[in-house]
């Protein structure tokens, strides 16, 4: 797994997703250009370029941090452990995972090695900034009615730096991004719980704050 290297002058002239971005805006369209995207370094390590995937008019648009090591081999995003469990989540709360739009602010997976193992690495302000217009242009297209930021870098992300998932989760915020978005954690913390009754308890808030965005989807 040794880091790729840039092709002379590949990444010198280009600061953020925004010079990889397709004249033609379609979902199919940024897909593809995301797959070629060099905005930021994390494609020197990553298998692929993980884009979100979901209806072209999802009522829920679901947002996380970014893809993981399963994600990264598979090219699809939430398909390992907390993909699973979100699903779970989703259920509970009575939604499909198939009518939702699900991405991450960050397109590419950042690891660390550990031994024969590839560890989640948290991305940085710049690599999130960096990426954002992929983003931006998911959320321009779905146009979704309800948008979940998961966890603490996709809500500081949308929603600002100063705000505090641990304080402010499961409440709607007023954006200009849909007309309904609220955060929760990430289904990652709840993997990381090390009691079982503990776990219990956080699965069932995440799927009470998941469950929020009901009326807002009865609306849409």
């Amino acid at each position: 797994m040794s880091p790729r290297s840039a092709a002379p002058g590949e990444t010198a002239k280009t600061v953020s997703a925004r010079d990889f971005l397709p004249p033609r805006r379609s979902l199919k369209a940024a897909r593809e250009a995301a797959a070629a995207c060099r905005g930021c370094p994390l494609w020197r390590n990553a298998t692929q370029t993980v884009f979100g995937e979901g209806p072209r008019r999802a009522r829920l648009m679901l947002i996380g941090e970014m893809p993981g090591d399963r994600e990264d081999l598979a090219g699809k995003p939430f398909v390992g452990p907390a993909g699973r469990l979100l699903d779970e989540a989703l259920r509970a709360a009575g939604i499909e995972r198939d009518d939702a739009y699900v991405t991450n602010v960050v397109k590419h997976f950042k690891w660390e090695p550990r031994g024969k193992r590839r560890l989640h690495k948290k991305p940085g302000a710049a690599e999130v900034a960096a990426c954002r217009p992929w983003l931006d242009v998911e959320i321009e297209l779905v146009q979704p009615s309800a948008i979940v930021c998961l966890g603490a870098t996709a809500a500081r992300s949308l929603l600002g730096p100063r705000f505090l998932v641990s304080k402010q989760r499961g409440r709607p915020v007023a954006s200009d991004l849909a007309p309904y978005v609220t955060a929760t954690v990430h289904p990652s913390s709840l993997l990381r719980l090390p009691d079982s009754e503990d776990r219990r308890e956080a699965m069932t808030r995440f799927v009470a704050d998941l469950g929020t965005v009901g009326p807002a989807l009865e609306r849409g």
